[in-house]
Order: C-alpha cells, then sequence, then structure tokens
C-alpha cells in the first residue's frame, strides 16, 4: 500500500513499522489507566512496536442512559495529559461534538471521528480546522471506497493529515463482518490504514457487559487477515480486567495477554511487507 505518511508524535504512520493504537475503550478510575499505560510501556519497549494511547472521555453513544458514558471532558482530559506526562505516548481520543476539537487538541495528538458520525459534515470540519491528525473511522454503513467523502471533506477544511480505521460492517442481525477488500479500497484513498479489531468483534444488540457482547475467539483470525492484507496500523483496546471493564467488556483485549497477541501479528507483518 502506497500512501501518505502521517506523523504522531515520533510515530510514522504509514511507514513500515506496524503500529499500535491501544488502551481501555472509555477513560476509568486513573489507576486503570496508569496501570494500562504502564504495561502498555513495557510491550512497546520489548517488542519495539510504537504505541498510541486512546482513551475516550465521553462515550455518547452507549445504547442506554443507564450505562456508563466516561468522566467528561475535562477530567477525562486531565487524566489523559497525567498518562502523557508519565508514560510519553501521544494521545488520541474521539469527539462527538464540534465544540470538543479544540479542547481535545490542547492535549490529544489524534482526533478521532467515530463511525457513526463519520459524515458528520460540522464535525469533521471542527476537528480539520485544529490542525491535528484526525483518526476516521469507517461508518458501519458505508461502502470503504465512498469514505473519500469524509476524507474531502477535511481536505477541503484546510488538513489531510488522515489515518483511515476499518471496524467491520453492519451486516443482517446485529453481526458486524469484515471484508478484507475494504482495506484495499481504503488504501487507494492514500492515508495510512487502521483495522480495529476488538470493535470489530462486538455483538451489536447485545450489552457489551455480557459476555455475549463479543466474540473474542476471532481476535486471532481477523487480526491475522488484516495484517496479512498490508494494514499499517492495528487498533486493540485493552483493559487489565475487561470482565470488569465499564464499557466494552466483552471486547476488550486484557492488556497482560497483549505481548503474546501481537508476536505472530509483527511476525507476519514482516512477510507482508514484501508484497507492498
Amino acid at each position: 500500500m502506497s500512501h501518505k505518511k502521517i506523523t504522531v508524535g515520533n510515530i510514522s504512520c504509514g511507514s513500515d513499522q506496524l503500529f499500535l493504537i491501544s488502551g481501555p475503550c472509555v477513560i476509568e478510575e486513573e489507576s486503570i489507566m496508569m496501570k494500562t499505560a504502564e504495561k502498555l510501556k513495557e510491550v512497546s519497549e520489548r517488542l519495539n512496536i510504537p504505541i498510541i494511547y486512546k482513551s475516550s472521555f465521553t462515550k455518547d453513544n452507549r445504547s442506554s442512559l443507564k450505562y456508563y458514558d466516561g468522566p467528561g471532558l475535562d477530567k477525562g482530559l486531565k487524566l489523559l495529559a497525567k498518562v502523557k506526562e508519565q508514560f510519553g505516548f501521544p494521545l488520541l481520543t474521539d469527539i462527538h461534538y464540534p465544540d470538543h476539537a479544540a479542547p481535545a487538541t490542547d492535549v490529544c495528538d489524534v482526533i478521532q471521528i467515530p463511525a457513526y458520525l463519520c459524515m458528520q459534515s460540522g464535525l469533521l470540519v471542527a476537528a480539520a480546522k485544529t490542525g491535528a491528525v484526525i483518526n476516521i473511522k469507517h461508518g458501519q454503513f458505508l461502502a470503504p471506497e465512498n469514505m473519500k467523502h469524509p476524507v474531502g471533506k477535511c481536505v477541503d477544511a484546510g488538513n489531510d493529515k488522515i489515518i483511515l480505521t476499518e471496524r467491520g460492517y453492519t451486516m443482517g442481525y446485529n453481526d458486524l463482518i469484515v471484508d478484507p477488500r475494504s482495506f484495499y479500497h481504503l488504501s487507494q484513498l492514500g492515508y495510512p490504514v487502521v483495522f480495529d479489531i476488538t470493535h470489530s468483534i462486538r455483538k451489536y444488540g447485545i450489552p457489551s457487559a455480557d459476555a455475549k457482547g463479543g466474540a473474542r475467539e476471532f481476535l486471532p483470525v481477523l487480526s491475522r487477515a488484516g495484517v496479512a492484507a498490508g494494514v499499517d496500523g492495528i487498533f486493540i483496546e485493552t483493559h487489565p480486567e475487561p470482565e470488569k471493564a465499564l464499557c466494552d467488556a466483552a471486547s476488550q483485549l486484557c492488556v497482560y495477554d497483549l505481548e503474546a497477541f501481537l508476536k505472530p501479528l509483527l511476525e507476519l507483518h514482516q512477510i507482508a511487507l514484501q508484497y507492498r
């Protein structure tokens, strides 16, 4: 895949080195955030894989008002800033409203546009005008080649520092399907492509705290398929105790299992580079 390289902190996204976006789905108490970051730092150094730390200060798309939706903008950004100061990770967080864009970029290096909102012009333009790197998640409802439209909105607003992330299509009765053709189509738009593995195994319509809300048995095969297809980065939400996570408990990977999970992917990536 030949495309533009995007710099995030000291990471060259789109180079020959596979990178990882990882962290708890939503910002939880400080001890959880720091435990995750500490282990991610260790994994990064042991495997020589660059990591962008990800967590959401607000999850505005929870399926019920009863579910935890994060600490909010101010408290959440303060916690992310502590992670950055202590561990040196570049940061990624998602925004749901245009007025979140500017304050989020005061702390974070990458602003993520959620899949459901990837066609929202006001949100894309607000994110683009900050000058930050923008990670646009592929909407579950869009053909991958039609991601040219949200990309075009950002470029027209003056920002071509873009990453594109695949996270599966909504198919039939609450199933998400990952079509490997998407990796090709997204790469043709000219930007680094990331595969969001853990969101791709979610089961819509089932609470994320329910063990049936995710299909972890598919994580290895899906991750290998994406890396073999030539993606530039992978997105794996991690947590010290996923079963106790306040969001996406059924799909997050235990951060203490991450190193073993990544090793075969890094080996496969080296093989895939020969076919770029």
